[in-house]
């Protein structure tokens, strides 16, 4: 076998390596969900033959022709027994696109399908596609629902950088085939994170909706809105009002944003959402929780204080530091949640739980008191209660430390 061949095959054996590496959950958690030992998605499970022409006489050398930057951002679904993520892969050329990825398990084993997705565009192309969340709707159709960036047509001559985000709409039975519908229609200038609520609200489509001034900036607007639509083609929601706003020195001061569509649960619509502030390192994205009405999904009944998940570690490092962000969640019928999150706009991670632990979680744990002092009363509380405990016999292994 030739150099040349020897090599392809080690690349191919390196993949497969990483394809197939368990991926156990980090034990003993924090109660609440488990992280995972390794990602679920890297840019290395790109295939091999969407990086390298394979063709010894045409790349004598085995370059990599066409990169793969990162692999991040996935919607994710289960159908019939497996489990789908809608990745958003990104190339060298920092173009974004959609990519399927199919495994067996929920938390490893994931592999891409030979071709990424060949999105229709409409009359007014897209410049850049991302963030695609995917829903099963009661009407039948599974939606995609992603931002369509394009750019900015008012920007002054020069002026490279400036752009518009829509909410871009498709819809499919199967993954494969693709109905391209036209972008949402709000009051709003610009939208990104939008989500389609999984059920008919008052015989109407529902969405949640990030307002917002500029494609950064939220201005004026910001927090997770809300509105409904007649229709899906084309889907025009006239009225936002706003579930979830920003609020200042918490998680969300500065935007927030739904994360999947919301699990329906007895006590009301569990919701995963992405919060962000500003420090001195620039902005910090982390991931957070709460829960709405069952009659009427605009309205919060449980808004727990501070972050579910927060980067940590190697999630901490990559394209954009310091950011978890989440636009993927599967809910199984036996109780299992798999919270598909990304780090740092490079890789793609799995935190696991179940529809109980998060229902206790957002309902048990205290809300944010918007104060130090507030803060500080709230824990004092929490410790009373467990300073009794410790008094007790089986306790005494825990040591009071003052």
């Amino acid at each position: 076998m030739s150099n040349w061949m020897e090599q392809l095959k080690s690349l191919a054996e390196k993949q497969e390596l990483l394809i197939n590496r368990p991926n156990p959950a980090i034990v003993p958690g924090n109660g609440i969900y488990y992280r995972h030992e390794n990602p679920v998605v890297t840019a290395e499970h790109a295939p091999l033959y969407w990086r390298y022409d394979l063709n010894p006489e045409t790349n004598p050398h085995l370059m990599e022709r066409i990169g793969v930057n990162a692999a991040f951002n996935a919607g994710a679904i289960e159908l019939d027994g497996k489990f789908y993520l809608m990745v958003r892969v990104e190339g060298v050329d920092r173009k974004s696109f959609f990519a399927v990825a199919e495994s067996d398990s929920p938390t490893e084993g994931f592999r891409f399908w030979d071709y990424p997705v060949l999105l229709p565009e409409t009359e007014d192309p897209d410049i850049n596609v991302y963030d695609m969340r995917l829903v099963k709707h009661e009407d039948g159709y599974i939606y995609g629902l992603f931002c369509s960036e394009r750019k900015d047509p008012s920007a002054p001559k020069g002026d490279t950088s400036s752009a518009t985000a829509q909410g871009g709409i498709v819809r499919t039975k199967d993954l494969k085939t693709w109905e391209r519908l036209p972008d949402l229609k709000t009051p709003s200038p610009q939208q990104r994170n939008v989500v389609l609520h999984p059920e008919f609200v008052y015989g109407k489509y529902g969405f949640y909706t990030r307002p917002q001034d500029g494609f950064i900036d939220t201005g004026a607007g910001g927090g997770i809105g809300w509105g409904l639509s007649e229709s899906m083609n084309p889907a025009v929601v006239p009225h936002e009002s706003i579930v979830d706003e920003k609020v200042y020195h918490t998680i969300k001061e500065v935007k927030n944003g739904q994360g999947a569509a919301p699990i329906k649960t007895p006590k009301g619509w569990l919701h995963v959402a992405h919060g962000v502030r500003n420090t001195a390192a620039g902005l910090r994205y982390v991931i957070y929780a709460f829960m709405t009405d069952l009659n009427d999904p605009s309205k919060v009944t449980h808004s727990p204080a501070g972050h579910l998940i927060a980067p940590e570690g190697i999630e901490r490092i990559g394209d954009v530091s310091n950011v978890v962000f989440t636009n993927g969640l599967i809910a199984r019928e036996n109780g299992e949640v798999y919270i598909y999150y990304a780090s740092s706009d490079t890789r793609l991670h799995v935190a696991s739980t179940t529809v109980d632990k998060l229902v206790d979680y957002v309902t048990n744990t205290p809300e944010d008191g918007l104060r130090s002092r507030a803060s500080v009363e709230t824990r004092s509380k929490l410790i009373a209660s467990n300073l009794e405990l410790m008094n007790r016999p089986e306790y005494a292994f825990l040591k009071r430390q003052g």
